[in-house]
């Protein structure tokens, strides 16, 4: 009998996975649900385009696992279909002694993770490969790149559909029901509401991902927040200030990695992000408010627990979204040239994080399974990076959970 599959997002991540399926099974059907009118809307089509090489995650975790498999598979991908993916190469500057020290368990933990080329280097390397960045030491990973990942989304999402998958825009799904036998998703429209049964789901919907986790019966835990990443661009005079990517040496007492230096593919280069709170789900700027959001934020204790661990950063962070002066001192720290009025306003994104119950932030992959539905609970960064090792492992879970239920 032929499976009739459904995936709830049109991100990377669900189009990865839409196409992974009709790879394994090409008898299956395959529907993707997407409640906006195009695919890579929110986190795809909002981030830097950095392709993770795997410096930071702890060895064994799944996201190192699969960013360093997804690195591959992507590069092929990208060479199969002509898609632009530029080595340009990443430093983390360490200002002073305190983070030359933490270059250290960074660099054993690339090692461990297979990262190639990463070594670290003295002040007068840094100024070879970078001339306009100063630092006490940093450390070198000549194999990070960058891409468009909207653009490989769009390339992903020709192959599913060639392959059989049906694409649905414009088409939120509101409800899913498990029956036992199959699962009921009901979906909204401009034009109404209706229903489909499949045999099973995937839920991968990034900042909606606890909420169709909730209607799929798996309890509120973990709960996103939206957290706002702001970026300032560099005037297209003031490009040639980096060749390649430029970030700071990670401090673990805060739970983001502070404003960076990100080249793109079209050329423009990024200065940012911080990382604020959003005032909605999908509010790319200050004047975007929910009601309902904000009330489900406040009525959150995860969310008070984080924000009594991290006020400092959270006050520091709004300073920096309000000065634009605040915002470039960051980047200025490690390229003393930039100016504030080298700097137009860049776009922004959001990111969905998971916060555990005592606030902690969820710093690994979470995937789990609830009857014939398979839930994304926590996708972050580097998921763009390893979308296409996501949906292998995906494919293969839901596998053993159908053999399971036979």
């Amino acid at each position: 009998m032929t499976d009739r599959v459904a995936v709830i997002g049109g991100g990377i991540v669900g189009v990865a996975i839409a196409r992974e399926i009709l790879t394994r099974r090409p008898d299956a059907q395959v529907t993707l649900f997407e409640k906006e009118d195009r695919l890579a809307a929110h986190q795809t089509g909002r981030n830097s385009g950095v392709v993770h090489a795997g410096l930071y995650y702890q060895p064994g975790s799944n996201k190192a696992v699969l960013c360093r498999r997804g690195v591959g598979l992507l590069e092929e991908f990208c060479a199969q279909r002509g898609i632009q993916n530029v080595k340009c190469g990443k430093v983390l500057v360490a200002l002073d002694e305190t983070e030359r020290a933490r270059l250290g368990g960074i660099e054993e933990r690339a090692l461990a993770n297979g990262v190639p080329g990463v070594r670290t280097i003295g002040p007068e390397e840094l100024r070879e490969i970078e001339p306009h960045v100063r630092g006490v030491a940093a450390l070198h990973s000549p194999s990070t790149s960058i891409v468009d990942f909207a653009e490989v989304t769009r390339a992903l999402a020709e192959d599913a559909v060639q392959a059989g998958a049906k694409v649905l825009l414009g088409q939120e799904v509101i409800g899913l029901r498990s029956t036992g036998t199959e699962v009921v998703v009901t979906a909204r429209t401009a034009g109404g509401t209706y229903q489909a049964a499949f045999d099973q789901v995937v839920a991968c919907g990034g900042l909606q991902s606890d909420r169709l986790a909730e209607l799929a019966g798996d309890g509120p835990d973990p709960v996103i927040m939206p957290f706002r990443g702001e970026y300032y661009a560099l005037k297209p005079e003031r490009r040639g200030l980096v060749n390649g990517l430029v970030y700071p040496v990670p401090d673990p007492r805060y739970p983001f990695l502070g404003v960076h230096i990100t080249p793109r593919v079209d050329g423009e280069v990024l200065v940012g992000p911080n990382a604020v709170l959003a005032l909605a789900r999908e509010g790319y700027n200050w004047r975007t408010a929910s009601r309902h959001d904000l009330t489900e934020i406040a009525r959150t204790p995860a969310f008070w627990r984080f924000a009594r661990q991290h006020w400092r950063t959270g006050i520091r962070e709004m300073y920096g979204s309000l000065s634009k002066r605040r915002f470039i001192a960051g980047a200025r720290a490690y390229v003393p040239e930039i100016r504030d009025d080298d700097v137009v306003p860049g776009p922004a994104g959001i990111r969905a994080q998971a916060l555990e119950t005592d606030g902690a932030l969820v710093d690994d992959f979470r995937i789990s399974v609830r009857d014939r539905i398979v839930l994304l609970r926590n996708a972050p960064s580097p998921a763009a990076t390893s979308a296409l090792a996501i949906a292998e492992h995906v494919v293969f879970t839901m596998t053993e959970n159908r053999t399971m239920g036979e």
